[in-house]
């Protein structure tokens, strides 16, 4: 049985989130099982999420966030939703039932001090044979970019949110 990969989408481009989606149906399409957890999006119901429901019978996506964690009255909540959505993934990681598993929006979680990076590491080093995990979000540290077999930056060039337009439905959520 195969190893299976860490893959790693960061920078500060838009489409880590968009390209993790992809990756699931790919995995899907081919029969495969997927876990999506989802740890800052929670205010709104994105796009992806409903298309996944209506896509794919062999896709889960969780939605363990509160929403931006810069926009929380209360961080503590934030924290707790992350360990909670932490220890959610651990369980889904582990079991050796996915082909892949998305921590999507993991790397505020270690940004912000809510898990610890070498907990993550342990994980991803422990994890079962042939399980992908697929990593995103702004700012992955060095060690996790190290420990990865596929890392892709997303680089923004130009983003009209930068002059005044608001995200819009269907294309940043």
């Amino acid at each position: 049985m195969e190893k299976g990969m860490i893959i790693v989408n960061t920078g500060n481009g838009k489409g880590k989130t968009t390209s993790a989606f992809g990756q699931a149906l790919r995995v899907s399409g081919h029969g495969g099982r997927v876990c999506i957890i989802q740890f800052i999006k929670g205010k709104w119901q994105t796009g992806e999420v409903k298309a996944m429901e209506v896509l794919s019978k062999n896709i889960e996506v969780h939605v363990c966030g509160t929403g931006f964690t810069w926009e929380a009255d209360d961080q503590d909540v934030v924290a707790e939703a992350g360990r909670k959505g932490w220890q959610l993934a651990r369980e889904k990681i582990c079991s050796g039932k996915y082909r892949l598993v998305i921590l999507d929006e993991i790397t505020y979680l270690l940004n912000y001090g809510v898990i610890p990076e070498d907990e993550l590491l342990r994980v991803l080093q422990e994890r079962p044979a042939g399980v992908d995990v697929l990593l995103t979000g702004r700012g992955a540290g060095r060690a996790i970019i190290e420990a990865a077999d596929l890392v892709t930056e997303m680089r923004e060039i130009k983003h009209p949110y930068s002059t005044g337009v608001a995200a819009r439905k269907g294309v940043e959520f």
